[in-house]
């Protein structure tokens, strides 16, 4: 499980993060929204090691790591795919899979055989570039990189960003279907309410850089909900 507990994070003498709390467990997909610029990319930097925080608590498997830098969290099977899937352009969409052998024993650099079975798409392109790729292909891409690294905690910001409605579906079936094998906790930030409420085992919705509201998805108040991200 994923703990993070009253967490404050600042840039400079700006707050990004006010008494920040949420959990993310093994076998469930955790929704954080809200508006654009309420905290929920602070709140995943945090989490990843990104962004150090000024005060609170952050235990993965009830091990503290607010201390921990980004590679040592990522060695203790956390996995950030960020908005904007900053995948590597001019690498091969092999080579940008083969990035997430980093944090892996040599024993296990290897790519699984259900990542084409994930995202079959990207093993008819494994020599293309991925700065080649559409949109959509490259957010399969940055998740499956991701996936690369058999993390126990995936997380996942905006995924559905700039992405046409079929790719869409594609990647909340992948969700659903990770979750479902309940071996790993996921932690989405996400604006499209549909997607989200769908996905949500628990939900958190943030407002300037608090959360205002949040429990289980089956408890969710769509009207409740889309009033705090309605733009």
């Amino acid at each position: 499980m994923l703990e993070v507990e009253n967490v404050d994070l600042f840039y400079g003498a700006s707050q990004a993060l006010r008494a920040v709390s949420c959990i993310a467990e093994i076998g469930a997909v955790t929704c954080v929204m809200g508006r654009n610029g309420v905290g929920k990319t602070s709140l995943l930097r945090a989490v990843a090691g990104q962004q150090p925080i000024r005060r609170g608590s952050i235990r993965w498997a009830g091990t503290e790591i607010s201390g921990l830098a980004p590679h040592q969290r990522a060695r203790l099977g956390i996995a950030y795919v960020p908005q904007g899937r900053d995948i590597f352009s001019q690498l091969s969409v092999l080579e940008n899979l083969k990035t997430g052998f980093a944090v892996l024993p040599r024993r296990e650099r290897r790519i699984p055989a259900d990542i084409f079975e994930l995202f079959p798409v990207l093993q008819q392109m494994l020599g293309r570039r991925g700065g080649d790729l559409s949109g959509g292909q490259q957010q399969q891409l940055a998740i499956a990189r991701a996936l690369v690294m058999r993390p126990q905690l995936l997380i996942l910001d905006e995924p559905t960003e700039g992405i046409q409605p079929s790719i869409i579906k594609d990647i909340q079936r992948v969700i659903a279907l990770l979750r479902d094998r309940g071996e790993m906790a996921i932690l989405l930030v996400e604006q499209y309410f549909e997607f989200a409420r769908d996905l949500a085992d628990r939900y958190v919705v943030m407002d300037r850089g608090a959360v205002v509201l949040a429990g289980a998805g089956s408890d969710m108040e769509e009207e409740v909900v889309r009033r705090y991200i309605a733009v």
